[in-house]
């Protein structure tokens, strides 16, 4: 399992897409040093609420280390990117689970099968695994093809929390970069393609070519004489 695998079963699924474009419209979440900031564009009724959710505290500390092991299963750290914890995914998480309280059932049912699945297994609790333990758990939920007809309800958890993990990271500086995502950028407008220009007879006045695509020079205003010259 690793970043690239689990983006590719994202986006196959038109669940995920719908929470990326819900969870990451642009202006809804300003981050602060935690991950997980306050609200901009909102009421003053709505700040207050957003307020009052980040004080609370949904999930116990043993589901919040189970919700850091596995977002940084999702998304791990590699040569370019820092892990989903590092961002804050866990504490968007959180928050999530107050902003939008049918998802807590869901959420603390998955992370409790977690416990049976390894007492299952390994006759021991899910925090108490190695890293390959884990991974032989996950790896039955992680992919809904393959997975068996019994673990449907795991397989649908395991959905929702892939899903909010990358809700999570995609709303940070570090998920536009993976992403390549550039935001509004200034360009140069080279004009109208010369085989265009060609096809219907026309071509760009070789006497302006010296002055033609200067990015230096592109917020100076053009001035042109009486005869419809333009003054270099």
């Amino acid at each position: 399992m690793n970043r690239r695998e689990n983006l590719k079963v994202l986006f196959a699924s038109s669940l995920g897409a719908g929470l990326l474009l819900n969870a990451c419209q642009p202006g809804e979440k300003e981050q602060d040093a935690k991950g997980m900031g306050t609200l901009g564009g909102r009421t003053e009724e709505e700040k207050l609420r957003d307020a009052q959710l980040l004080k609370e505290q949904f999930f116990t500390e043993e589901e919040q280390k189970k919700i850091r092991t596995l977002v940084d299963l999702i998304l791990p750290a590699d040569e370019n990117s820092p892990s989903a914890t590092e961002v804050g995914v866990p504490e968007f998480i959180e928050f999530m689970m107050k902003d939008q309280p049918n998802l807590q059932t869901p959420m603390r049912g998955g992370l409790q099968w977690l416990d049976f699945e390894s007492d299952e297994l390994f006759g021991t609790t899910f925090n108490t695994l190695n890293s390959s333990q884990v991974k032989e758990i996950i790896d039955l939920v992680a992919w809904p093809d393959k997975a068996s007809a019994a673990y449907s309800g795991a397989v649908r958890w395991f959905n929702l929390l892939r899903n909010l993990t990358c809700s999570g990271y995609f709303s940070t500086e570090a998920g536009w970069k993976y992403m390549g995502y550039m935001g509004n950028q200034p360009n140069v407008w080279d004009g109208v393609p010369a085989n265009v220009l060609a096809k219907y007879g026309l071509s760009n006045p070789e006497k302006y070519a010296a002055i033609y695509l200067k990015p230096e020079d592109r917020a100076k205003v053009a001035t042109w004489d009486e005869e419809g010259n333009l003054i270099v």
